[in-house]
């Protein structure tokens, strides 16, 4: 059942315009730039600032646990900063 939502979103995808597809890749492109660029400078980001690069909910990424892979990097739970989650990124090679 879960795959329905998977290959609904794929069906739909492939029924918008080129124009449409092409635009969806470049602000993919621009989320995987800006999450190298997190990493590469060791930045910590926020559960909700790591949930808008991801574009999911605050609460889908705290409960991933301590430590985790999205994509090419892997995110760990570093501390915490009153009541904020900080997050860093590592590129996986």
């Amino acid at each position: 059942m879960a795959d329905s939502g998977v290959n609904d979103a794929i069906e739909t995808t492939e029924n918008l315009p080129r124009e449409a597809r092409v635009t969806q890749l470049r602000n993919m492109i621009d989320t995987l730039h800006i999450a190298d660029a997190i990493a590469k400078e060791g930045y910590l980001i926020t559960s909700s600032e790591l949930a808008d690069l991801m574009d999911v909910n605050a609460s889908a990424v705290t409960s991933r646990g301590e430590y985790w892979a999205w994509r090419n990097w892997s995110v760990s739970r570093v501390r915490r900063e009153g009541n904020q989650i900080l997050w860093q990124l590592e590129r996986l090679d």
